[in-house]
């Protein structure tokens, strides 16, 4: 099945179960979070290969990957633990609203990638490592500790990719400029009602305390 095919399906099991990964967590993993994978091709084993071999399934879900971060029906973001993950509306708005004290946290590097998208929206890695002055080895903790920052903190989403050079790379867009009316709505949830709706989902609420109390360095 073609992966636009796909796309309703697939917003309607992020509809249902709030938050998914797109991608499994590796064998041995000893939490359970579920994924856009098995919720697609349930009781199947993804085999991460790209050669000749490789499981069509598993490329149809990486461009489906794309199709749901463009359709922004639903929120898509490198956020648990640095991994594709794709959240419902009311999932995001309560998650987007705890983790307000996150992006006030923003270190200065983050600020100011921030600050370019916000300015311009979206752009690829290399625009964004141009457009701050990061480019180059020196620069690689820099740029990928302040885009974990923005991705952690909800305050950068992926809308789809850009044609960046011989691979497609994530366009990167700041929140609250490509989704000004959910941030809106976020904003006038209470931080305990917030609260409250997240923790329907456990282990989602579990990730954010922890995202809150590395920025305090208290827990949450």
């Amino acid at each position: 099945m073609a992966a636009s095919k796909l796309l309703p399906i697939a917003v309607k099991a992020i509809d249902s179960a709030g938050w998914l990964l797109v991608f499994p967590l590796p064998d041995g993993n000893k939490i359970k979070v579920a994924s856009l994978w098995q919720a697609l091709f349930p009781k199947s084993k993804m085999r991460w290969e790209w050669d000749d071999s490789a499981d069509s399934r598993v490329v149809q879900l990486w461009h489906l990957r794309r199709e749901i971060a463009e359709s922004q029906k639903i929120i898509y973001s490198k956020w648990y633990r640095d991994r594709a993950t794709v959240f419902s509306i009311p999932c995001f708005l309560a998650l987007y609203r705890v983790l307000e004290p996150a992006r006030q946290a923003l270190s200065p590097d983050a600020r100011e990638i921030l600050e370019l998208l916000e300015y311009e929206s979206p752009l690829s890695t290399k625009q964004l490592r141009r457009g701050v002055e990061l480019q180059g080895k020196e620069n690689e903790k820099r740029f990928h500790s302040a885009t974990r920052e923005l991705w952690r903190s909800l305050a950068m989403v992926g809308i789809g990719e850009i044609d960046d050079g011989a691979f497609p790379s994530l366009a990167h867009a700041a929140t609250h400029t490509v989704f000004e009316d959910q941030v809106a709505r976020a904003s006038r949830l209470s931080f305990e009602d917030a609260w409250r709706k997240l923790d329907e989902w456990p282990e989602l609420a579990r990730a954010a305390r922890k995202i809150l109390g590395a920025n305090s360095g208290t827990k949450v």
